[in-house]
């Protein structure tokens, strides 16, 4: 954790909070915390700042806490993403929100297999924890909206155009002849494919609807590190 993340129910008054369970023993075992040792911490959803360990027991921990500090700013980047196989999944959300992504549609194309769509990560508390790993890693405090969208086409029909608004839309996909811009200066709107891709048929709709299809190389990439590349090209 580069961040202890606090929640409104960890505080037992207005600058004090006590810990449990897993923040608890990486302070105690990973950082090895003694009475007087300060750490960074936020409150979710709130701002940031550091936590003085005032007292510390056998089974929890209580920090004095001084929070001064905004939150770092939200990439300008709404990533609509194909649902991928869980364990990509887990990878992805960690990642993007690391980075900053604050608004993040999940949605079916035809590579898609539905059985992703009943898996156990999609339910609130499963997602959230991965959520909250992303936010400690990057010192963040400030939750993502998550949305999913299990059928195509409505979605880019309906939806879609509005999501792009005044922002720059573009679809990854490896075989697409434009290459993929750099350094954008503006919010993008960044669609990305299932493993394998878009089918054409999506490619086309997507691009009918202000994302046109860019491409990173010849080399085809796991999805979690195509996101990664594609944010750090356009910003």
């Amino acid at each position: 954790m580069n961040l202890i993340l606090l929640f409104k129910t960890d505080f037992i008054s207005s600058d004090t909070a006590c810990l449990n369970g897993q923040r608890f023993e990486h302070l105690r075992k990973v950082l090895r915390v003694e009475q007087g040792t300060c750490v960074k911490v936020g409150v979710l959803d709130g701002m940031l700042g550091s936590g003085e360990v005032v007292e510390l027991n056998a089974d929890n921990i209580k920090l004095r806490v001084d929070l001064c500090n905004e939150p770092p700013e939200a990439l300008p980047l709404t990533l609509i993403c194909a649902l991928q196989r869980p364990q990509t999944l887990k990878k992805v959300l960690q990642a993007v929100i690391a980075y900053g992504v604050k608004k993040i549609y999940f949605i079916h194309s035809r590579k898609v297999e539905k059985s992703y769509w009943s898996s156990p990560l999609l339910e609130e508390e499963a997602l959230r924890k991965h959520i909250i790993l992303g936010l400690e890693q990057s010192c963040d405090t400030i939750m993502p909206e998550i949305h999913f969208r299990q059928k195509f086409k409505p979605f880019v029909e309906d939806e879609l155009i509005d999501i792009v608004g005044d922002s720059q839309g573009i679809t990854a996909h490896p075989t697409a002849q434009e290459a993929c811009p750099a350094q954008v200066g503006k919010a993008v709107t960044l669609c990305v494919g299932p493993e394998g891709g878009f089918t054409d048929y999506e490619i086309e709709m997507l691009a009918a609807h202000a994302c046109p299809a860019v491409h990173l190389g010849t080399r085809p990439l796991r999805t979690e590190f195509a996101i990664c590349a594609l944010l750090g090209r356009l910003f």
